[in-house]
């Protein structure tokens, strides 16, 4: 079985159970809350969409094993639907149905030869479980853990790469803050941190009962996937704009990486200003939610490697927003912009420089921890499958991955593309579009057409880095892998790095 120790760069892609699946109540799956979220008039989804059918991969599993081989993957990322193997949230209803699916999808990995890295939840909560209050329900957390335990026990033998979850930020802040996703809790000052509180000690009984269980047998390793874009600030010679950029990624990434890879407990950026803004807001305990000591311990270094989802960055700047009403917004006393002259995406303008620096922000942050980026891509609305747009998307942030591994010492192991194909993009529905491969969902039999990214990228993955034209000069590599070939640009760059003599060859 995989040994990820042994395997060289990971190059992946990634999807999520909603957004690729379908068969939203096929063969005994229950209703997740996403399924009712889009099955309700007024859920804001572009088009009236729903991931009622998606790209059908619950019955085109053949189709997609193909394209991850034809890519020439060496890992990828997919989620379990919690409801299609536990209709009703528990072990009780198992639904041997689902279980039969990922066995098979994770059978024809194995049997490929591409590492299947595992997402046990990707924000499709069971909607039994939403039913009895969701991750506001102190229960949830001893029932997350039996379900991880049953996928632990079933799938561990061939799963090597577990998370947790996907994106705690996001679930907590756009689920039960801003109240956009489900389950439509708008309750900024207090849900964001409530559910995060709750997410935080889920992820570390399930990382426990992974180590105590099954890490000795399986050798695996189990993380969460954390989302953060870069924070510039706006003028680097001002401190507090300094600072504003800092507690940004404080408030994104550092809420759930600091108990996690530090020392069990919030950033102390955090705890300061939620704690301060709730005093001035004459209330009588902080919004911010505190960890016993006991917690702190049991939380602390509940993670073996770093996993990063990444898109673009924000230019920040500090400002002293309202006290009232409270918001989890509002209390990071930041304002955050794009640069008009970085190229537009459908969602995101593009920073790929961004991404260097955010490595290196966590490489100081947390110490030298193996970082996987687990997301990376770009939202485009009507792409060609002559996509060049995309293919410059990835090129130029690959590029500045591989600058932070091979300049900077990044112990960058893995980058998985979103996304394997294009799906159901959330609120965009079909809209948008991430996919390397194209999906007609105007078509019954969903078909999938290669663009000229998916091409691209298996290029990538064969140089195991980025491919130049020969007549570029060939520098000596010290490298551990084989030769990451990446632009730094510029004479007096060529000539540094041919001093330095890290990479094959620049440009």
């Amino acid at each position: 079985m995989f040994d990820l120790t042994s395997l060289d760069f990971l190059w992946g892609v990634s999807s999520s159970a909603y957004q690729i699946e379908g068969a939203w109540n096929a063969d005994g799956k229950g209703p997740s809350i996403w399924d009712n979220f889009t099955h309700t008039p007024g859920s804001n989804v572009k088009g009236n969409a729903t991931g009622d059918i998606a790209c059908d991969s619950y019955n085109q599993l053949d189709a997609d094993l193909n394209m991850l081989r034809a890519l020439k993957v060496k890992a990828y990322r997919f989620s379990i639907s919690w409801s299609r193997i536990f209709p009703t949230g528990r072990n009780s209803s198992i639904n041997r149905h689902g279980v039969d699916y990922y066995n098979r999808l994770i059978n024809g990995l194995v049997a490929s030869n591409i590492s299947p890295m595992v997402t046990l939840f990707h924000w499709d909560l069971p909607q039994a479980l939403q039913d009895i209050g969701g991750w506001e329900n102190p229960s949830l957390i001893e029932l997350f853990n039996s379900y991880a335990d049953f996928c632990f026990q079933t799938f561990g033998d061939r799963v090597k790469f577990w998370m947790t979850f996907n994106e705690p930020t996001n679930q907590a802040w756009l689920g039960y803050g801003s109240g956009d996703f489900p389950p439509k809790v708008k309750d900024p000052g207090w849900g964001p941190y409530r559910i995060g509180h709750a997410i935080i000690k889920a992820h570390a009984r399930v990382y426990h009962t992974y180590d105590e269980k099954y890490r000795r047998e399986q050798k695996g390793v189990i993380s969460l996937s954390l989302s953060a874009h870069w924070a510039e600030p706006k003028s680097p010679e001002i401190p507090r704009d300094v600072e504003a950029a800092d507690r940004m990624l404080q408030f994104s990434l550092g809420w759930f990486a600091h108990p996690i890879f530090r020392n069990g407990d919030y950033p102390d950026a955090m705890k300061w200003k939620v704690g301060n803004r709730s005093e001035l807001q004459h209330l009588a305990t902080s919004r911010l939610p505190s960890f016993t000591e006991e917690e702190k311990r049991y939380i602390r270094a509940t993670a073996d490697v770093f996993c990063l989802n990444t898109y673009s960055s924000r230019i920040v700047q500090h400002k002293t927003p309202r006290l009232n009403p409270p918001s989890y917004e509002d209390d990071q006393e930041t304002t955050k912009e794009e640069d008009p002259s970085w190229p537009s995406t459908a969602i995101n303008r593009a920073a790929p420089w961004g991404t260097r620096r955010l490595l290196n922000w966590i490489k100081e942050e947390y110490g030298d921890i193996p970082i996987y980026i687990t997301e990376n891509g770009v939202g485009l609305t009507n792409p060609k499958v002559e996509d060049t747009d995309r293919i410059f998307y990835h090129k130029t942030y690959i590029n500045e991955a591989l600058k932070a591994y091979r300049l900077d010492g990044v112990d960058l192991r893995g980058y998985s593309a979103w996304s394997l194909m294009d799906n159901f993009e959330w609120l965009n529905g079909y809209t948008v579009k991430f996919g390397l491969y194209h999906v007609d969902f105007n078509n019954t039999n969903r078909p999938r057409t290669a663009r000229a990214s998916a091409r691209y990228y298996t290029e990538v993955i064969t140089n195991n880095g980025i491919h130049l034209p020969r007549q570029l000069v060939e520098v000596p590599a010290l490298h551990l892998l084989p030769p990451f070939i990446f632009f730094e640009g510029g004479v007096e760059a060529l000539s540094s790095l041919r001093t330095l003599g890290r990479v094959s060859a620049v440009s």
